[in-house]
């Protein structure tokens, strides 16, 4: 994935995320430059399962809804196991780049697979350190792909859902 402006807000809850992503739909963005990041359950909420149908991921489980409904309006849908962090379910662009984080994690200086895709975005890594945390305080990440002059417009809908939403410019 080449490098982009991207902007990247954190929500404590799939609840909060999930609020956004419909402001951005309800707004005309193109949900194909959006990506979520999270874990997909915590200890009390074991998942049940995924599976594959076509170009559908499903899920069973407590937040089956949640990953479901996104998976419906993102583009592509994947389920990792990452060291350090745990299981990570990604919805979008990003997933791409994660892949592409796992056979070069040795390229870009020691990053998870997600701290490589995010930096393939052009996140800097001391940004990628402070999201990972996050992520693994089980928050949820949602990273905008600038699309031609929609970050700007994505900014401000996500900043009026009450979230502090950063802009890292490509370099």
């Amino acid at each position: 994935m080449s490098k982009r402006n991207v902007a990247v807000a954190v929500f404590n809850t799939h609840v909060e995320a999930e609020n956004a992503v419909k402001e951005l739909q309800k707004s005309g963005f193109d949900m194909k430059k959006l990506s979520i990041v999270g874990k997909d359950y915590h200890t009390e909420e074991h998942v049940v399962g995924y599976y594959q149908t076509g170009d559908r991921m499903k899920y069973w489980g407590k937040l089956g809804a949640f990953w479901g409904g996104l998976w419906g309006v993102l583009f592509g849908a994947a389920f990792f196991w990452i060291p350090g962090i745990g299981p990570l379910v990604v919805a979008g662009p990003l997933v791409s780049a994660i892949i592409g984080g796992l056979e070069g994690a040795v390229a870009v200086g020691g990053l998870s697979a997600l701290g490589a895709g995010l930096y393939s975005i052009g996140i800097p890594k001391d940004s990628i350190i402070s999201y990972e945390s996050s992520v693994k305080s089980d928050k949820f990440l949602l990273v905008v792909h600038d699309s031609g002059g929609e970050l700007a417009k994505a900014k401000d809908i996500l900043k009026s859902t009450g979230n502090e939403v950063s802009v890292h410019p490509s370099s």
